[in-house]
């Protein structure tokens, strides 16, 4: 479409910002903060590590050197604590032991090792919720921070909206980013009509030029880890997420994904099931792409166990992408764990 900003009408343009942005951030030397997003973002892209590792070392060495100094001196570090624990966990680990995110295939699903992901603070994850609506909190976290201003990779129109798109600080998928739908309208996290049709056809369209976009959504109560409405941008390369597999039956195959999951492809019905899941307090996780939207119905966060070797399955999981967070479990994780694992939030049948 002719009104789509330039980053979503060329593959080389959003590729290149998202670049070219990483190196800016890194030069400004904005925090802890900031340089853990940098890390992250270059030890997950195995293409834009290469063109980050020597600046990121350097970096790394001059803020380790200043924290001890703080901290031997008995003052407060200036940055966020979440930041300075993770840095320290950094300092412990020593920046060339943290390995590229590797990845492989585990029968009909996928693995990923992301060691720095780890890291990352749980904010709303460990929370244990009944609701799947929550009032916007303007005191908790939300995408209007200030100190999040220099994390954005873009914001302006798009399709007649205003929208934001910022770096994931830790991502798990190719050119992650968080798109959030008019932030200062200080939205929750529960979706509306609009802004299902504007995801829509943001990748239905934008999805032309950018083979593999997508968007990811967790309501809030499935792994949603800020309640500010957002929805989580890629660009999947290959053969796409598991669930998108023809073998499975709401693909039209013959094989029962381990978890109740629908698949819409009009856009108008797909809001219809949605609108009556939010009414009924039910949770679900949603994966947008071009022409149709997965649909994944699962148990509330906090009304299961789910096992050690997760944090928790929000919308990549249950695609069928899962991380973990050693060595061991992304060496010795089989299909049946993973499998049984999605079944624990299959909802019980009703009475």
């Amino acid at each position: 479409m002719s009104d789509l900003p330039d980053l979503f009408r060329e593959m080389d343009q959003l590729r290149q910002r998202f670049e070219e942005g990483l190196e800016q951030l890194l030069e400004a030397n904005h925090g802890l903060g900031v340089f853990i997003l940098v890390l992250a973002n270059a030890s997950y892209d195995a293409a834009i590590h290469p063109r980050l590792i020597g600046r990121l070392e350097q970096r790394f060495e001059r803020a380790a050197t200043t924290l001890r100094a703080t901290l031997r001196a008995g003052r407060q570090a200036g940055d966020a604590a979440d930041d300075v624990d993770v840095f320290l966990r950094l300092m412990a680990l020593g920046l060339h032991e943290l390995p590229l995110t590797r990845f492989r295939d585990v029968g009909r699903f996928q693995l990923q090792f992301n060691l720095l992901r780890a890291l990352r603070p749980p904010r709303m994850a460990s929370a244990r919720v009944e609701r799947v609506f929550q009032p916007f909190d303007p005191n908790g976290f939300h995408f209007n921070r200030p100190f999040l201003m220099k994390e954005v990779l873009w914001e302006g129109h798009l399709l007649k909206r205003d929208c934001r798109l910022l770096y994931n600080k830790f991502p798990f998928a190719h050119l992650h980013a968080l798109l959030v739908v008019e932030p200062e309208s200080n939205t929750p996290q529960f979706l509306s009509e609009d802004d299902h049709q504007l995801v829509w056809d943001l990748c239905e369209h934008a999805g032309v030029a950018l083979p593999g976009l997508g968007f990811g959504y967790n309501s809030y109560g499935a792994y949603a880890s800020v309640n500010h409405q957002h929805f989580q941008m890629f660009v999947h390369p290959g053969n796409g997420y598991p669930v998108e597999a023809g073998r499975w039956q709401h693909n039209g195959g013959g094989e029962a994904y381990p978890l109740a999951c629908e698949r819409f492809q009009d856009c108008g019905e797909a809001w219809r099931a949605l609108s009556g899941l939010q009414e009924q307090n039910r949770a679900f996780n949603l994966l947008y792409r071009p022409g149709c939207v997965y649909v994944l119905m699962r148990r509330v966060q906090g009304s299961y166990q789910h096992s050690p070797w997760t944090s928790g399955f929000a919308w990549s999981e249950l695609a069928g992408s899962l991380t973990t967070f050693n060595e061991q479990d992304f060496r010795n994780l089989d299909e049946q764990a993973i499998s049984g694992e999605m079944a624990l939030l299959n909802l019980p049948p009703a009475l």
